[in-house]
């Protein structure tokens, strides 16, 4: 059975085109011109109007200087410029860049979900300090589409379809084969450039062993009628508001990410939090007691029974400490507390900062007993 409904769902891989008098035709979308987005310049691979999705966001940004590039991986203007780190918000807001994704395969993972999806995007709109994706980009970090969405999701198609019914339950789930879709931006605000969030909705309504999972700090309403039937799990990340204001730039407000969880319950979606990443400073406790205690107030019964918690603290990086330096040095007195951190070896290698394992347990117990006390209702699925 779950062979037959599975092949129905299967994209067929080959470039699509439109040709452009059909998308005259499509539903106009409103140009996006924000404080987010204002996009003025699209680095491209060559190629890229052969696919759908390619046509379809060049149309929608029909103002921008094009730019052809090797590769999304190959702009030296972004990457190698160390000048551009003073316009980092800007280039953000104003720069897109669009390429194909080349590798196409679902690793495991044991979080937020069970296996992490092949990439959608990269790099994000908004700015927070603390983003690991940031210090992988160079000096510049605007978003990346990747055009070729058909072949994206028929990789997590076949390879849900390898996996079977899922047997045994894991942290992410219980009954389904968890997609993590996000793990290098936010799709909720991808959604502003292209539709690829959309179509992968679109896929795990139709997979009847998986859902998609992704984290987000934007809150995007028109998400409201896409349908997910609860095969989605949206994350809304939260902090107490005047943290968030100091290192989640150009993100929702807190309030606002709360606010849109019951309506989002409400229009089909499973709905979790994320308190991530949780900082330590003097009166940490007290306000989040403050951001518990305004969720507990808001929510209703149907958004509090299907609710789970994921927690993890806060992990910092010396080169992005170095980057934040030069465009929003006021975060780093937040992050950046060699009195409280210890250098960690991460599961790629990478050296980071984390709180000193001998107070961050008990950090931990403190979170997660606050948490218990303010919101009993909430399940944790980890916490680190």
């Amino acid at each position: 059975m779950i062979k037959t409904v599975l092949q129905e769902v299967n994209f067929d891989q080959e470039k699509t085109v439109i040709p452009l008098a059909r998308l005259a035709e499509l539903p106009p979308r409103t140009r996006v011109t924000s404080a987010l987005l204002d996009v003025k310049t699209i680095y491209h691979e060559e190629g890229i109007e052969a696919f759908a999705r390619g046509q379809e966001v060049l149309t929608r940004f029909p103002d921008a200087t094009r730019i052809i590039v090797p590769s999304h991986l190959q702009i030296p203007e972004l990457s190698e410029d160390s000048g551009r780190i003073k316009d980092w918000i800007s280039t953000k807001r104003t720069t897109l860049v669009l390429g194909v994704k080349k590798t196409l395969k679902c690793a495991p993972y044991e979080r937020s979900c069970d296996f992490v999806a092949p990439s959608q995007s990269n790099g994000c709109a908004m700015s927070c300090a603390y983003c690991y994706v940031a210090r992988r980009k160079g000096f510049a970090n605007p978003v990346t589409v990747f055009v070729n969405i058909e072949q994206i999701c028929a990789t997590i198609s076949k390879h849900a379809e390898s996996q079977g019914m899922k047997l045994t339950p894991t942290q992410a789930d219980e009954d389904d084969h968890v997609y993590e879709l996000g793990t290098n931006s936010d799709c909720a605000a991808d959604a502003l450039i292209s539709n690829n969030l959309k179509d992968m909705v679109s896929l795990f309504r139709r997979v009847p062993n998986a859902k998609g999972t992704f984290a987000t700090k934007y809150v995007n309403r028109t998400l409201l009628d896409y349908d997910p039937q609860r095969k989605t799990r949206i994350r809304f990340s939260l902090m107490p508001q005047k943290i968030s204001r100091r290192v989640d730039i150009r993100t929702s407000p807190i309030s606002a990410r709360i606010d849109a969880i019951n309506d989002f319950v409400g229009a089909g979606w499973e709905v979790n939090v994320n308190f991530a990443p949780v900082i330590v400073y003097d009166g940490w406790l007290e306000d989040y007691a403050e951001l518990f205690e305004e969720v507990e107030a808001k929510l209703n019964p149907k958004s509090k029974a299907q609710m789970s918690a994921e927690i993890a603290f806060l992990t910092h990086n010396a080169d992005l400490h170095e980057i934040n330096l030069q465009w929003h040095p006021k975060g780093e007195e937040l992050l950046w507390r060699p009195d409280l951190q210890e250098t960690k070896i991460s599961g790629t290698g990478g050296e980071n900062l984390r709180y000193r394992l001998s107070i961050k347990r008990g950090f931990v117990e403190q979170f997660t007993t606050l948490l218990q006390e303010k919101m009993p209702w909430c399940r944790i699925r980890y916490a680190f």
